[in-house]
């Protein structure tokens, strides 16, 4: 391991102190819960104290897994138009991530989900095993 490598294990657990990230991957619905800060009007600043929590659910079609530059793609339909978000994981910005539902897919990057249209963009939900009594 060199120094870079080490540098970069010493912030990505700096950064992760506190949060945890749930295990999801393509295919899954999740929920994202942003930090999103506001302008004071009077002094025209970005203000801590004037905060508010954002979320954004949809299908996550790419993750990319590279130590603190990790991120997923989130796809969602809103008023009959795709919106997708690139969204780094370990950012200051992302305050929770919710996994919604698994889905069962094939591959690892979905993107010819943003060719598709209606039912035909739908995942299958992945089932859970039963748990024995």
């Amino acid at each position: 391991m060199n120094l870079l490598d080490k540098y970069n294990q010493k912030q990505l657990e700096k950064v992760s102190e506190g949060k945890t990230l749930p295990k999801f991957r393509a295919g899954d619905t999740i929920r994202i819960h942003t930090v999103v800060p506001r302008l004071d009007v009077k002094s025209s600043k970005k203000t801590d104290s004037v905060m508010r929590i954002q979320m954004f659910e949809g299908l996550c079609i790419a993750r990319k897994n590279n130590g603190l530059g990790s991120t997923c793609t989130v796809r969602k339909i809103s008023h009959d138009e795709g919106v997708e978000k690139v969204l780094s994981l370990h950012s200051y910005l992302v305050d929770k991530i919710e996994v919604v539902r698994r889905g069962k897919v094939r591959r690892a990057k979905l993107y010819y989900i943003r060719n598709l249209r209606g039912k035909a963009m739908r995942v299958v939900e992945l089932k859970q095993p039963r748990e024995t009594k």
